[in-house]
């Protein structure tokens, strides 16, 4: 594929361009391989982001470069791309999100050097009610990931003892984020609510461990749970994202025994896949977080 190029999606047009522009130096990743993973891996990632606002992490230049989050949909965006206007009580008017639903989408926002997709816990049809809880785990220094996994791991037996599946996932960066499928009427005060006195309880109980308020300087050794992703005016970084690190990473589904086996080992690189390791993952798992669309629970 040459460095600029008209590429047939589905029956759309697209104009591509800098497809060999470098965006993870360190590995020699370029942006005809990012779009590459982003069409692949679309049956999968697609589903999660139907109907969700997003917000575009953009950039130009690479990882190691500035970024820019764009949560207003470019105002140079194709005539066929959709948009849901969202209302800002910061900004006192209605922001208007990409609606990236079908390969074609997904493709011009990859164009755009959106390296990171963040969509909201909740859709358009009704952006008060989130569909999901999530807790993005975060390790302070020189916490890492497997710290996380011990945590995820108390969460989780917090959820068996209210009958409630959850599902984990990497951040595709330093942590962990847990996710409870809810898909029943709920507001996000009960849900945000919910998960800050859940944080709080773990906090109590595992001091040196856990804590549960946003100040960074006490995040230092112990694993941030953060519970303010629970907000309506918030996006998270989609399953199947890749992230803007040394290496083409990507937030990936895993299992609760994958969790286990990082804690049991001590071994960081069991939760980190990259684009290749992801592909061979949904072909020979599927899509580990589908429950997470489709599973009815409620709130204990």
């Amino acid at each position: 594929m040459p460095d600029k190029t008209v590429l047939d999606v589905e029956g759309t047009q697209l104009k591509l361009s800098n497809l060999e522009k470098i965006f993870y130096p360190k590995c020699g990743f370029n942006k005809r391989q990012m779009i590459d993973y982003y069409i692949r891996i679309a049956p999968f990632l697609l589903p999660h982001m139907e109907g969700r606002p997003l917000t575009l992490k953009r950039y130009p230049h690479g990882v190691d470069e500035k970024f820019f989050y764009q949560k207003e949909c470019p105002a140079k965006r194709p005539g066929w791309l959709p948009t849901a206007p969202v209302w800002s009580e910061g900004n006192n008017k209605y922001i208007n999100f990409c609606l990236v639903e079908d390969l074609p989408s997904l493709v011009w926002a990859a164009n755009l050097a959106a390296l990171e997709l963040h969509t909201s816990l909740s859709q358009v049809k009704d952006i008060y009610v989130p569909t999901m809880l999530v807790f993005d785990l975060d390790p302070g220094w020189p916490a890492t990931i497997v710290d996380c996994a011990e945590v995820a791991l108390w969460l989780q037996d917090f959820f068996i003892t209210k009958n409630l599946q959850s599902y984990p996932k990497t951040s595709g960066s330093k942590g962990l984020q847990v996710y409870v499928p809810l898909n029943t009427l709920v507001n996000y005060s009960q849900t945000k609510d919910f998960a800050h006195n859940l944080a709080q309880l773990l906090e109590k109980k595992y001091p040196g461990q856990v804590v549960s308020n946003m100040r960074k300087s006490l995040r230092q050794g112990k694993v941030f749970i953060d519970w303010s992703q629970n907000n309506r005016h918030k996006t998270t970084v989609c399953v199947y994202s890749l992230r803007a690190c040394e290496k083409p990473t990507v937030s990936t589904p895993v299992t609760w025994s994958e969790v286990e086996l990082a804690l049991r080992t001590k071994d960081i690189s069991t939760l980190v896949f990259d684009t290749d390791a992801v592909l061979e993952r949904v072909n020979l798992l599927g899509d580990l977080f589908a429950p997470v669309l489709t599973a009815k629970q409620y709130l204990p």
